[in-house]
This record gives structure tokens, C-alpha cells and sequence, in this order.
């Protein structure tokens, strides 16, 4: 078993690439590992199994981060929060995960983010020295995870005018100063899970979407292809179930307690110039923030709501006008200009796929606010691995633990994960991305496959304009995502290879452009609607 580089070329998903694989997969010889999810827990599982030397087929009923993984919100964060309940272990594994990604796997994913959080009148003076004691304590877990000051700075005390420098919206009036504290960011989670999968396809991984898992046992799974409607068997020595708040559906005996996080989307002109986010305190709670996310792209988040939710769980969650009133009342709080609700041009919601805890006789958390972000990696009794809980920080180290509890039940010769130091398709390090001749925000995107995605342009003018007004996606770029990143159709394309459909007024305006880059009209039935 080996974990060299992987050939050139290899990381490359595609149509073509799909239908070879999954004509070879399907009906074919037992693989070592099944992983049931594109999200980017079974990505990365798909990625520690090939790179330990196994081979791997991973599938999901949709595209990759279908699921919650393009709902977050775009944070890898340090573990702050888990410190203030005694999370002292979740803390400590969040920070460590957020140092991996920014320094050795996807340095140009991630990047250190500057938040401020302004003491108004609504923050007492104790609030405020608890928030301040908070950020102290989060600098010291960056020491213990031994992530440098040069990629995450200090926390530290800002005055009035320094306040409104970072953050010119906010009202004047009764601002004593704020507090500036550093995360990692994410360009976007979408991304990510595209940069994972394709190192798992670039190892050897069958990286196989729009493939449904219909039954799973000890021998593999009865799966559909969502495309021709076809049905078969894919073998494997062991199955792992990383299929999120859907889990429970696949295997019995799991119980999930999902919780809805909201964002809006507001365009960037609404609140002006915002060289930082912003944490704005929710009256009424010691350790809540509502989060102000400038995008760089002309768009701005803000989120984000923890609310369980109840019944059937839906493919793609709708946002309740209770949410998006609750974030704007939030935001009112601290800016001279409330934002209106016409001023919402978008939303999303995405599903933690928390575990249920609570004991028969109904004790344990009320709120999923409160729930554990702990993970957790259950063996089924005909040893279906299922991995549940946790959050995007990290979903590498949900992935290892997966894959060694798989190696354990399938009694697979298989040696230590090497994820940790394995960078993801287009990292390298910070002098070697600025050496990237490209713009800056493809290398954002891209890393050191920049360049090529920008070459496309070069040599056709129009495929390096953007797609719309006010939006800096290129049709370069989707045409770079059909060739490279297994996009099969316009939502591939606009909703998560790109976050152009977070806006539903842009998506409707770039629909001819990923049309045109698709080659043809999307296959029926492949898109969302």
C-alpha cells in the first residue's frame, strides 16, 4: 500500500469519468471501502481510505456538497465556543483541525479572518470582560495547537475610531470601543469538499454522484443511478454511512436531533466597507453571536440561527420568515441604518446533523444549541460504520476515525492516516501561491490551479468576463468546473461549484451562461428544480 503523489492529471472529475467508473463499480469487484456521502465527512473519508492504499468508491443521490456542507458559515473555527460549556477536548481537536487547514492542507481555502465585536450599551461591562477573557482563552488554544502567529494574530482591545474604521455601519452612539478576535475563513465550503474529493479521485477514489444508496448491508449497498434510473449492487468489505441528518434513514438505531442554521444574504453596498466581520451579541444570551460575513464577492452574510427541526427532513431546507426576522432584529441592534427585509436578496439554511443523547426518560440538552458538536463513529450490528455529530472544522479528523473503525471491522491491513500532512489539490505553500500568476481571488479558489482556470480566459476573451454585474464569476470558471470538478448540470454549476445561486435573482441571470458551458440542456430530472 502506498500513499505517493498521485499522477498528474488524476484529480480531474468529469461526466466521462463517471460513467467509466461507475460501469467498473457497479456489478463489479468488491472494493475495500464503501462511503455513502459527498458531503465533506464522507469526502474526507474517501480520502483517508485511498490514501492509506485501499480502494474506495464513494457515492451520493445528489452532487458533492449537496447537504449541509454548502450551508455553513464559511468558518473553520478554533473551538472558542466549546470552551465556555467545558468542551475542553472538542475545543482542543477544533483548533488543532483549523491549524492543519490553514498551514499544510488548504492554505489557499483558508486564511485568517478578523472579527469585531462592538460594546455597545447592550454589552455590560461583565459581558465584555467575559468576551474578552473568551478571545485570550482561544489564543491560548491556537499555542496549544501550535499554529504560528504569523497565520493567526492576536486578539486585542480597539477603541471607538478604530472600531468604526473596521466596521463604518455601526452606530456611534454609546460605542465605547470593541474587541478584535481572529478565525480561520473559508473562501467557501463548497470548495472545499470539491478540493477533498478530488484528491480522494486523484488517489484512486470512485468519486461517483447522482448514485443513490437504496439499501446498505455488511457486503455493500443497493444503489440507483439517478440519471438512467438503473439499479445494482456495489460490493465492499465495509460500508460507512456518512450520509449527515439523513443518516438515520440508511441505518437503524440512529438517532439524529437536526438543528436549522440560517444565513441572509445581503449585498455588499447595503452595509458599506467591512475590512472585518462583525460578532453581534443576541440580547439576552452570554455566548451568542449573530455573524456578519463579508464574502469579497459583493455579497455579505449574516447568520446564523440554531432552531431544531421536526418531521421528515427535506433535501434542501426552506428558511422560516421567524429566522430571517430574528437575524435583522439581531443586526438593528448595533447599526446606524437597519436593514430592511427588502434588503434580503437571499437566504439559506443548512442542517447540523447533531446526535440525539437524550436519555429514555427525556433528560439532556432543550435546546440543539446545547447539544454536543461532538462526533461520534457507531458500528451497526451488521457492521455498517456510521459517522454522525461534529461540524466542518472537522470533518478530517471525523474521516480518520471513520476509516479506522472500518479497517477494524473489515479487518483491513491498512496503516495510520496520513491526512493530516496530505494537501488538498491546488495548496501549496504562502510564497508559492503568491507566485501564482492569476488573480488573487482565483487563487483563492483555486491555489496553484489558478493559472490554468484564468488560461481559459486568455485564450477566449469572453470566458473571462464575469457572468453578471456586481458578481466576479467567470464563465471560465464553469467551464473549468464541467471539465475538472464533475459538474453535470446548471445547479452543479450556480450552487455549488460557484455560490451564484445563493441569490436567486443571479441565478436566474446566469442560467444561459452555465448552459452554454454544460454544452447541452442538463440531463431531466438532474437538476433541483
Amino acid at each position: 500500500m502506498s500513499t505517493a503523489p498521485p499522477p498528474p492529471g488524476g484529480a480531474s472529475l468529469s461526466a466521462a469519468r463517471r460513467a467509466r467508473e461507475l460501469s467498473a463499480t457497479v456489478g463489479g469487484p468488491a472494493v475495500d471501502v464503501l462511503v455513502v456521502g459527498l458531503g465533506a465527512t464522507g469526502a474526507g473519508a474517501a480520502l483517508d481510505a485511498a490514501s492509506r492504499g485501499l480502494t474506495v468508491a464513494v457515492i451520493d443521490a445528489h452532487d458533492l456538497a449537496f447537504g449541509t456542507s454548502r450551508f455553513s458559515s464559511k468558518l473553520i473555527h478554533g473551538g472558542l465556543r466549546y470552551l465556555a460549556s467545558a468542551q475542553f477536548d472538542v475545543a482542543h481537536e477544533s483548533a488543532v483541525e483549523r491549524g492543519v487547514l490553514m498551514e499544510r492542507t488548504a492554505p489557499h481555502l483558508v486564511r485568517a479572518q478578523p472579527f469585531v465585536l462592538p460594546l455597545t450599551p447592550l454589552v455590560s461591562r461583565a459581558q465584555s470582560a467575559l468576551a474578552w477573557a473568551g478571545f485570550r482563552a482561544g489564543d491560548t488554544l491556537r499555542l496549544a495547537a501550535r499554529t504560528a502567529r504569523a497565520t493567526l494574530p492576536a486578539p486585542r482591545r480597539l477603541s471607538a475610531v478604530e472600531t468604526r474604521h473596521l466596521a463604518p455601519a455601526l452606530r456611534a452612539q454609546g460605542l465605547r470601543g470593541g474587541l478584535l478576535s481572529w478565525d480561520g475563513r473559508l473562501t467557501d465550503d463548497a470548495r472545499l469538499v470539491t478540493a477533498v474529493a478530488r484528491t480522494a479521485a486523484a488517489h484512486g477514489a470512485r468519486v461517483l454522484t447522482r448514485v443513490r444508496a437504496l439499501e446498505l448491508g455488511a457486503s455493500g449497498a443497493r444503489v440507483r443511478d439517478e440519471l438512467t434510473g438503473e439499479e445494482g449492487e456495489i460490493r465492499a468489505r465495509v460500508v460507512v454511512n456518512a450520509t449527515g441528518v439523513w443518516a438515520d434513514g440508511l441505518v437503524e438505531g440512529i438517532r439524529i436531533r437536526p438543528s436549522r442554521g440560517t444565513h441572509l444574504v445581503l449585498r455588499s453596498d447595503r452595509l458599506g466597507p467591512l475590512p472585518a466581520g462583525l460578532h453581534v451579541p443576541v440580547p439576552g444570551e452570554t455566548n451568542r453571536f449573530v455573524l456578519v460575513l463579508p464574502q469579497g464577492d459583493g455579497r455579505v452574510y449574516v447568520g446564523l440561527t440554531d432552531e431544531p427541526v421536526e418531521g421528515p427532513v427535506p433535501d434542501v431546507p426552506e428558511v422560516p420568515e421567524t429566522d430571517i426576522g430574528f437575524l435583522l432584529d439581531v443586526l438593528g441592534s448595533v447599526l446606524d441604518a437597519p436593514v430592511g427585509r427588502e434588503d434580503v436578496v437571499g437566504a439559506f439554511a443548512g442542517l447540523r446533523p447533531l446526535l440525539d443523547t437524550t436519555a429514555e426518560d427525556g433528560s439532556g440538552a432543550a435546546r440543539t444549541a446545547d447539544v454536543s458538536r461532538r462526533h461520534a463513529v457507531l458500528t451497526s450490528s451488521e457492521g455498517v460504520i456510521t459517522v454522525v455529530g461534529g461540524k466542518l472544522t472537522t470533518y478530517r479528523r471525523m474521516a480518520e476515525d471513520a476509516v479506522d473503525a472500518a479497517v477494524a471491522t473489515g479487518r483491513i491491513g491498512a496503516g495510520p492516516s496520513p491526512t493530516a500532512s496530505l494537501p488538498l489539490v491546488g495548496a501549496a505553500s504562502p510564497a508559492a501561491l503568491a507566485a501564482v500568476r492569476a488573480p488573487r481571488r482565483l487563487v483563492q479558489r483555486y491555489g496553484t490551479e489558478a493559472a490554468a482556470v484564468a488560461a481559459l480566459g486568455a485564450r477566449d476573451p469572453r470566458l473571462a468576463e464575469p457572468l453578471l454585474p456586481g458578481h466576479p464569476v467567470t464563465a471560465a470558471e464553469l467551464l473549468w468546473a464541467v471539465r475538472h470538478e464533475g459538474a453535470l448540470d446548471e445547479s452543479d454549476l450556480l450552487d455549488r461549484r460557484t455560490r451564484v445561486g445563493l441569490v436567486p435573482a443571479d441565478r436566474t441571470a446566469a442560467l444561459d451562461a452555465a448552459r452554454e458551458a454544460l454544452g447541452e440542456e442538463a440531463p431531466a430530472g438532474a437538476g433541483e428544480g
